[in-house]
């Protein structure tokens, strides 16, 4: 009997594959889509990112990793080069327009979000003046318009290079035009009065145990001064601002920020005096503080394929299993920071079967580590080894939350009176399953989530793509912006030149300039290096 050659074997093996539905049609690179906002020069981010869609060559947009036999289909593209078996099919390779220009910038591999799209990101270490070119390879063919010209300058996360233009910076990064929880924050401050928070931010929250940060931006210059004796994570607010300093423009202000895990102002809007806008990272339902979005996820984007290692884009091509060959389990793993989390051990203790929950380290209740006993760390893109993940609040909101949602398992939050900046567009029963604040219906829902399989995954996909929307990189810098522009709206607000004479703390840049109407420049201040 005569044999075929094995890559016409391979290619009819794939053709019966393809027609029987088992494995989707063969990928097409010139029809696959390229986009996001690292293609783009102008936007400015500690790690810049753009999203890949792979597309069969019937035009149908992938929705698994392709190839589902990554060996066929390498194997009869490149039936010489079996040592790339198995190996990531799309790279991505940057370098700069001229040869002349020497720059050293990070490529990962390419993040497989394993629903037929893929993250690419990169980290510039130095400025590119001509510009950069950046191929997107399946293979040795280029993908889709391939390769990309970015005109320069294109500027790394240091240089010191802000658009003159907030408006044209918003444009650039595509900021939304409004912000739902920015409004409704600030809906409780008609008008600001700076003079009365100057008088009484300092009596009501910087005492000895206070975790109050008072910062002016002036000539776009930050300055600060801490009250309290808690003010240890200025050290992200300083970075977070600073890091806006370099990308724009800021509006001259002063506000203060709480470095606190709760929000502080609870007076009501009716009250006289009237409640005061404080900023915090986290919101309740009794309190009127300004939401920014949390230290923990403004810290990993700046410190993004450097000093973290879960970010807002890393988890993205880190969610474990596909949804059918998940542990059909509800998974927790924490510290003992609220007391619910104890009794999310005893019900795990008690039904094994649909819950598997342990405390990590205690601190609060550290009598109960010998009834309970103490898990051991997981890494947490482990937890999505599991179908289902149980939010259970800390000492505030759970600021794991966002990482939860952008996974692809199913996320059970417990009411909560606090929030984080971007809960308002989630919906209960089309993003997330809610349970109770007692926990009292955990069990219930764990098992309803069992029995209607397909519902469970199609809500927990609706509520990962929508975190992937809100809690892209670069709307974090859009939010920011937001709220400091909203702030400086109110011309109480605006820096009067005196007040600055008061400030012992300046953020420069080492061997700056101080000026601000012509009286700063004589000061002395602890400089503090960018």
């Amino acid at each position: 009997m005569r044999h075929l050659p094995r890559a016409r074997l391979l290619a009819l093996q794939l053709a019966l594959l393809v027609a029987s539905g088992a494995l989707e049609a063969p990928l097409s690179a010139p029809r696959s889509l390229v986009w996001g906002p690292g293609l783009q020069a102008g936007v400015v981010l500690p790690v810049r990112y753009f999203y890949l869609q792979a597309v069969s060559s019937e035009g149908q947009n992938l929705t698994r990793s392709p190839p589902a036999c990554r060996e066929c289909l390498h194997a009869l593209s490149h039936p010489a080069r079996e040592s790339d078996r198995g190996q990531t099919l799309f790279r991505v390779v940057i370098k700069s327009l001229s040869p002349k220009e020497l720059v050293r910038i990070h490529v990962p591999k390419p993040l497989d979000r394993n629903d037929g799209t893929f993250l690419m990101r990169y980290r510039m270490y130095e400025t590119v003046s001509k510009g950069l070119k950046i191929e997107v390879l399946y293979g040795d063919e280029h993908v889709a318009q391939s390769p990309y010209i970015l005109k320069g300058p294109v500027y790394h996360e240091y240089c010191e290079c802000p658009e003159e233009d907030p408006q044209a910076w918003q444009k650039t990064l595509s900021c939304p035009d409004k912000e739902p929880q920015i409004e409704k924050d600030f809906a409780s401050f008609p008008s600001i009065n700076l003079q009365q928070m100057l008088i009484e931010v300092p009596k009501r929250f910087g005492d000895e145990r206070g975790a109050i940060v008072h910062y002016t931006i002036l000539n776009n210059h930050i300055y600060r001064r801490s009250l309290g004796k808690y003010t240890d994570f200025k050290m992200f607010s300083d970075e977070i601002l600073l890091s806006l300093t370099r990308k724009v423009l800021l509006p001259d202000l002063e506000f203060y920020v709480n470095l606190g895990d709760w929000p502080l102002e609870h007076r009501k809007v009716n009250e006289t005096p009237g409640p005061l806008p404080i900023i915090s990272w986290c919101g309740s339902l009794d309190s009127q503080d300004v939401i920014l979005p949390t230290y923990d996820i403004t810290h990993s984007t700046l410190e993004a394929l450097r000093g973290v290692t879960n970010d807002l884009l890393s988890i993205q091509g880190n969610t474990g299993p596909s949804w059918i060959n998940k542990t059909e389990k509800a998974f927790f793993r924490g510290r003992d920071s609220r007391e619910e989390r104890l009794q999310l051990v005893q019900l795990s203790k008690e039904n094994p079967q649909l819950l598997d929950a342990g405390i990590t380290g205690y601190f609060f209740f550290q009598e109960k580590e010998k009834e309970l006993g103490k898990a051991k760390l997981i890494g947490f893109f482990d937890f999505f080894k599991y179908k289902y993940q149980v939010n259970v609040d800390g000492t505030v909101a759970a600021y794991r939350y966002p990482y939860l949602m952008l996974g692809d398992s199913l996320v059970l939050k417990q009411d909560s009176p606090y929030y984080e900046h971007f809960y308002m567009a989630l919906k209960p029963w089309k993003h997330y399953i809610p349970i109770k604040r007692n926990l009292s219906d955990l069990l219930e829902k764990v098992k309803w989530a069992k029995e209607n399989d397909e519902e469970a995954e199609k809500i927990a996909k609706e509520g990962q793509l929508t975190a992937r929307d809100l809690l892209q990189p670069h709307r974090l810098y859009c939010y920011y912006y937001r709220v400091l522009q909203v702030s400086s709206e109110d011309p109480s607000c605006l820096v009067e030149c005196p007040q600055a004479k008061k400030w012992p703390e300046s953020l420069l840049p080492e061997g700056a300039q101080e000026s601000a109407c012509g009286t700063l420049a004589t000061l002395r201040y602890q400089s503090i290096e960018r």
